[in-house]
């Protein structure tokens, strides 16, 4: 061996040692151990929890729903804004489906879901409109329509609810179906969420959110168009509200006034928790679905370990707290590590 392969060796076994340090300290890696833990625990308790057949199909397919709206949740907070309006805006548009079902019985179930997601994605253009225009926090746009897209609901719905007699037999098979044992709801959210995660970080306006969220002000001075950007990320995330409406019609079949209460505090939660800082700049659509799954399987794990569900609200308050608290060590250690290597000679 020369002295050239002996010195690779060493260099090679120190890179993938550095890789893998790296990977251990990802938010993704730690939120995956979390669910790991706690579906073994869970299991331990109550092995049908995962060896049954209904076990297994909703450990997976419950975090569905919820994977979708983090994503799109994800768009607007990497770009430091917040969409309150999400589950006003699944409920609405899953009320619209059923609604339509009951105008056209035979409507293609590909109809439905781009139907959906199409009104979704206009009622978040309705956000990102207002937003862009009068300037003001989408924190403070959103609050207001989600009152208003809820009203609207309450108002169309009345008492009355749609059952799953009166949507299409096809619709509903595809949001109870399964394959090779994964349901089909389940792969529809992995699949949106590569494609987002791809979109953020392969293109140009992808990146450009990051860039606005790290620095608003600075990127309108580079030349950024920081308004379309911020009106692209409520589209998205209203289009990806709508998208989750329709897989709550498929999955639960019946739509009252009230589907998708509470659902946006779930879905931001799933973010930050995940990695996606609340100021913006940072995070990644992975972490924000994994987020998503450790919620649902927090959700589902923890009535079965007989823990009350007050409890289980303080337990997703207190991850998300700690999930912010961490976010501003690490951007206070980041910041101090920048200074020392500029005081550096």
């Amino acid at each position: 061996m020369t002295a050239t392969q002996t010195t690779a060796a060493p260099t090679s076994a120190a890179s993938a040692g550095s890789r893998l340090m790296q990977l251990l300290r990802r938010r993704e890696t730690s939120i995956l151990v979390a669910i790991v833990a706690m579906v073994v625990v869970t299991t331990a308790v109550r092995p049908t929890f995962v060896f049954s057949g209904d076990g297994w199909r909703s450990l997976l397919l419950n975090p569905a729903i919820y994977i979708v709206l983090a994503v799109g949740v994800a768009f607007v907070i990497i770009s430091r804004s917040v969409d309150l309006s999400v589950g006003s805006t699944m409920g609405l548009t899953a009320f619209a489906i059923g609604s339509l079902y009951i105008a056209w019985p035979q409507m293609p179930t590909v109809v439905a879901f781009v139907a959906g997601t199409l009104f979704g994605g206009l009622l978040g253009l309705v956000n990102g409109g207002l937003v862009a225009v009068a300037k003001v926090p989408g924190m403070v746009i959103t609050l207001g329509t989600m009152y208003i897209f809820r009203g609207i609901n309450i108002l169309w719905a009345g008492t009355t609810r749609i059952n799953a007699s009166q949507m299409g037999p096809d619709f509903l098979a595809f949001g109870n179906s399964q394959v090779v044992g994964i349901p089909a709801l389940t792969i529809l959210a992995v699949i949106v969420a590569i494609i987002a995660g791809w979109y953020l970080h392969n293109t140009r306006s992808g990146r450009e959110l990051y860039a606005i969220g790290s620095a608003p002000e600075a990127a309108e001075l580079y030349g950024l168009a920081v308004s379309r950007r911020a009106l692209m990320s409520f589209v998205v995330s209203g289009a990806m509200a709508g998208l989750a409406g329709v897989m709550f019609a498929a999955r639960y079949g019946t739509i009252a006034s009230n589907a998708g209460t509470g659902y946006e505090l779930q879905a931001i939660g799933a973010a930050v928790i995940g990695g996606v800082a609340i100021t913006g700049g940072v995070g990644t659509v992975a972490g924000a679905a994994f987020g998503a799954f450790l919620l649902a399987t927090i959700n589902s794990a923890l009535p079965v370990l007989g823990i009350d569900s007050l409890w289980q609200r303080a337990v997703v308050g207190a991850l998300i707290l700690a999930a912010i608290i961490l976010d501003r060590v690490l951007a206070v250690r980041q910041k101090r590590r920048l200074i020392a290597e500029r005081m550096e000679p």
